[in-house]
């Protein structure tokens, strides 16, 4: 049985290590990264880098290697990746998986500003304050770029390229955060508006609770939809158990 696993998420490397530990007869997993961040972690099984060229050229890559599952546990914004997982797996006829942690969820004291995208992000912020700590990425920072009359914070894990913002200190930074840090660095920085992407996950929670102990606004940027008609798990030991099912019954659960 042929596993390809689309990674590059905390989800998708624990993942390969529960199959790894679990030990399969005749299991073969390859991991897929992206190729956009220098140097990831290595997740255990096989693993290839870079795109495979769209919907069709996925479908190719599912049929020629003969894989016989395919689990996106991209992030949840990769959301071309995701779409064209979808489409790949229907024209293989390869069951597909969609693995997404839980999205934030806002608590009492939360002062957040939902947004549809980074565009619209953008166009909340000089009401919201003028010191940003924009925590997006590095992808996207053109959407930032016309706020000349805002300073920006922008913290990623590799260099950003431009176009951004004219007002900007790039911090160089991987999660997982601690919320002593977080509020070290709101405090030092003069922070006044968090901006973010619904994540969810632990590793970068903690400038939430920070911001909110601050009495910070935080803009969220909504993730976009998982592609119609795709089964969801929220954690990796939930897609193992696809995983198995499928290899030892050769029938894949809630696939029609």
């Amino acid at each position: 049985m042929h596993v390809l696993i689309l990674g590059g998420t905390t989800e998708a490397r624990r993942l390969a290590e529960l199959l790894a530990a679990d030990a399969m007869p005749g299991l073969r997993v390859t991991n897929s990264l992206a190729g956009r961040v220098a140097a990831p972690r290595l997740p255990p099984g096989e693993v290839r880098v870079g795109g495979f060229g769209g919907a069709e050229g996925l479908a190719g890559w599912l049929r020629e290697h003969e894989v016989d599952a395919l689990v996106d546990a991209t992030h949840p914004f990769a959301a071309t990746i995701s779409f064209n997982a979808a489409r790949a797996a229907a024209t293989a006829h390869v069951p597909l998986l969609a693995l997404r942690r839980p999205g934030w969820v806002p608590v009492e004291g939360d002062i957040w500003h939902e947004a549809d995208s980074l565009e619209k992000a953008a166009q909340l912020l000089p009401a919201l304050g003028r010191r940003v700590f924009l925590t997006t990425g590095r992808m996207g920072l053109a959407a930032f770029a016309a706020l000349d009359d805002l300073w920006f914070l922008v913290r990623s894990v590799d260099a950003p390229q431009p176009p951004g913002p004219s007002r900007m200190e790039v911090l160089l930074d991987r999660g997982p955060f601690t919320l002593d840090g977080e509020r070290e660095l709101l405090g030092r920085h003069r922070i006044d508006v968090v901006v973010t992407k619904d994540s969810g996950g632990a590793a970068t929670a903690p400038k939430l609770t920070a911001a909110r102990e601050a009495g910070l606004p935080v803009v969220v940027v909504r993730r976009p939809p998982v592609p119609e008609g795709v089964q969801v798990v929220a954690g990796p030991e939930q897609a193992l158990r696809w995983v198995k099912g499928a290899g030892d019954q050769r029938t894949f659960p809630g696939v029609g």
